[in-house]
């Protein structure tokens, strides 16, 4: 048994160690990562550099100004707009959530940066109207995931250009393709969630077709100015990860600090409001990844997947091992790990077009899952009561992805 088998073996425990009702995985995970680096002689200094420390930055700079937003009042004014947008209709705010996630997408904003701004929004109308947060959620992320191969986002960016580097010949239409039939797979996967919700969804237009957003303004602190302020930080945080490509976590600490102190807020009630067991869960189960990719797990993941020598079975094959690179690791990686994997099977016969779409697809497909900076930035903008349901939503909804996508998407395009 090679060190990567014990990485792996271990997953497996801690994914198990999910469904116990009292049992926090991020508490499970940082013991999990030590021992498994204790068995496999990983350095101290070595095991030291995989906590996440990116990661625990964006989401409590992030948070912790999206409390102020909430504190202020300036949440229920942007909750009112989404309203408004939807027409008045609760059942349409799915919808809003899918647009406002692919337009931050297709304009070029980092994955990350735009989870950071749409989850909090989005999290905020499902709590506000009641609506299943699982379906909002998934709306909100097949908008950014599938705006994603827009040409000036940073997928489409990339892939475009290691396609060209690789030398593989694409139609002249490829980047509308590109583009297009992502999206049209999100929307196909919206309307799907929402047909199963339907009776929620006229539930929850039922009991909130009278709920005012504004009905806590005796709880808001800091009056009219504040909210306008915490508005006007909002606005910066979006220029600054959308246009400047800035760390939005210590440009959130920063905004924080300033509403803070211009408008006399507590401390308390700002660290109060950050969803700490949501950084344990993502930070200890990220140390754990990192930890994985340094033993070699993914790479030996791929080689079990290993399977004939048929260059339409070989593209089943790349879109498994698309699948679980992006679910363990992240769905760039796949671009510059598996990509360069498909010119034998291109030359082989199979459509290059489709090809490059099946395992796309199938890499983007499993990202809604709790495993990640995604599930982290979601689960952190989630009520704590309803925190544990949506995690394990998200991880049966990532895992049954990661058997079916790829298979789906090879069928759809692989066989072209």
């Amino acid at each position: 048994m090679t060190n990567a088998d014990v990485s792996i073996i271990g997953l497996a425990v801690l994914l198990t160690l999910s469904l116990v009702p009292r049992a926090h995985l991020g508490l499970a995970a940082f013991p999990a990562a030590f021992i498994v680096a204790g068995i496999t002689g990983v350095d101290a200094d070595d095991f030291a550099t995989f906590f996440p420390s990116g990661f625990f930055t964006l989401i409590v700079g992030v948070m912790a100004l999206f409390a102020i937003i909430q504190m202020t009042g300036a949440m229920d004014a942007i909750l009112s707009v989404a309203r408004r947008l939807a027409g008045g209709k609760v059942v349409l705010l799915p919808v809003v959530a899918f647009a406002v996630g692919a337009l931050l997408a297709c304009i070029g904003t980092l994955p990350v940066a735009a989870i950071a701004i749409a989850a909090p929004l989005t999290m905020g109308m499902a709590k506000t109207y009641r609506l299943p947060q699982f379906l909002m959620a998934a709306s909100m992320l097949n908008g950014i995931l599938c705006g994603l191969f827009s040409p000036i986002a940073v997928f489409g960016l990339t892939s475009n250009a290691e396609i060209d580097k690789l030398g593989i010949d694409m139609p002249s239409f490829s980047n509308v393709a590109l583009t297009l039939i992502p999206l049209a797979i999100g929307v196909a996967l919206t309307a799907i969630l929402m047909f199963v919700y339907r009776h929620r969804l006229r539930e929850c237009a039922a009991q909130t077709s009278s709920v005012r957003v504004d009905a806590d303004q005796d709880q808001r602190r800091g009056g009219r100015p504040a909210m306008i302020g915490a508005l006007v930080a909002l606005a910066l945080l979006v220029i600054a990860g959308v246009g400047f490509d800035l760390n939005m976590g210590y440009v959130g600490f920063l905004l924080a600090f300033v509403l803070m102190m211009a408008f006399k807020l507590e401390s308390r009630d700002i660290i109060d409001r950050v969803p700490w067991g949501a950084v344990v869960l993502i930070c200890g189960l990220l140390t754990y990844l990192g930890l994985m990719e340094h033993l070699g797990a993914f790479k030996r993941l791929g080689e079990l997947l290993t399977i004939g020598d048929s260059a339409v079975l070989g593209l089943l094959v790349l879109c498994y091992i698309a699948a679980i690179t992006s679910f363990l690791a992240n769905s760039i990686a796949v671009i510059v790990t598996v990509l360069p994997l498909l010119p034998p099977l291109i030359d082989a016969g199979v459509n290059p077009l489709g090809a490059v779409l099946a395992v796309l697809l199938s890499a983007v497909l499993v990202d809604l899952n709790p495993i990640g900076a995604t599930g982290g930035l979601v689960l952190g903008a989630t009520t704590a009561d309803s925190r544990q349901r949506l995690f394990r939503q998200m991880l049966a909804w990532g895992l049954g992805a990661v058997a079916m996508a790829p298979v789906t998407m090879w069928a759809l395009f692989g066989l072209w």
